[in-house]
């Protein structure tokens, strides 16, 4: 029997030493150590030796048993490590090599537009103020002089939610809120930038979702004069010093007397064409007074405050800086469109 087992451990170290993967390694292993294997099975025949042999054999059983072992894990390793420096010699990386540019996206053209009015009002002592986009009919009509069933109402086609709740068609809201906070017992001086939704059918100047930035300076002794001051720098400051701007009188519940803002055609010079309609004008945004109702309602003595408020668009503010044609390219997620505006900064491009 010791004969056998020498034997093993000679077959079993020569055939590792000629294996050149793991699953010869592994076939190894389960041949000779298995329990089917070579050396289990001369091991089953130990009952039939004499009790005085038993533990030499047993010794050297022992003995074949750990040398086959050793074996398998060294060869194991030895395997292992050449694997993964052929495999390290075939990714090898040649970190001289120039580096793959990567693409960096930039903010959206709407996003650009609004910051930049953003900082342009914070110059002017404004700050920047939101509310929810749900809001309730209350905020959204009732406290801005549009009690139910007023006529004005449909100027705004509206996404009712319930009775009382709905999308916000404009972001004014935000104006009402703040002044019932305010209590009357202080001035305002706000923008509100954000999202407001309308039952339009969505063509190359209408969307049923857009974005908008509404105004409001309340305090004591504001006049018609301040307002038309503020709209004559921010029409500068965005489409240029040499732009000029009228104020057409016109229609709005929550303000009295109310203005649509005009500003002359770039293109013509104020000559007339067809991007102005031939008027030599261009509609840019709606202005005026804030009604008596308004102020009331916010709890503020309308003899003694006054305000104006403004509502404009930045979709069309966008459009008309650069000539844009149709406003469904802001939503559409192009990014051969958008791209062409991630640089845009402070008005350049």
């Amino acid at each position: 029997m010791k004969e056998q087992l020498e034997t093993i451990r000679q077959e079993a170290l020569n055939e590792i030493d000629k294996a050149t993967d793991l699953k010869a390694l592994q076939d190894i292993k389960v041949a000779y150590l298995g329990k089917k294997g070579s050396l289990t099975s001369v091991l089953r025949g130990m009952g039939s030796l004499p009790k005085e042999e038993r533990p030499a054999v047993g010794e050297m059983a022992n003995s074949v048993r750990e040398a086959i072992t050793n074996e398998i894990t060294k060869k194991t390793d030895a395997l292992e490590k050449a694997a993964l420096e052929e495999k390290l010699e075939q990714e090898a990386i040649d970190v001289t090599l120039p580096g793959r540019p990567v693409q960096v996206g930039g903010p959206h053209l709407l996003t650009s537009i609004i910051e930049e009015i953003e900082d342009l009002f914070i110059g002017m002592g404004f700050e920047v103020r939101e509310g929810p986009e749900v809001e309730t009919d209350y905020f959204n009509f009732e406290a801005l002089n549009l009690p139910k069933g007023h006529p004005a109402r449909d100027m705004q086609d509206t996404f009712y939610l319930t009775n009382e709740l709905l999308l916000r068609t404009h972001t004014s809201p935000v104006q009402a809120r703040t002044m019932q906070q305010y209590g009357g017992a202080r001035s305002v001086k706000m923008i509100c930038p954000g999202k407001v939704y309308r039952r339009d059918t969505d063509d190359a100047t209408h969307s049923h979702q857009f974005t908008q930035i509404e105004g409001l300076f309340v305090d004591k002794h504001v006049r018609m004069s301040d307002l038309k001051g503020i709209l004559d720098k921010f029409a500068k400051s965005m489409f240029g010093s040499d732009r000029k701007i009228r104020l057409r009188p016109s229609f709005f519940p929550f303000t009295e007397p109310s203005v649509e803002m005009d500003i002359s055609c770039k293109v013509c010079q104020g000559d007339g064409c067809s991007v102005c309609k031939q008027s030599g004008w261009i509609e840019i945004l709606g202005a005026g007074m804030v009604h008596p109702n308004v102020l009331e309602m916010a709890g503020y003595d309308s003899k003694t405050y006054s305000g104006f408020a403004f509502g404009m668009g930045p979709d069309r503010i966008a459009m008309l800086k650069y000539g844009i044609d149709d406003i469904r390219n802001f939503y559409t997620n192009d990014k051969r469109f958008l791209g062409q505006y991630h640089h845009v900064k402070g008005g350049t491009l």
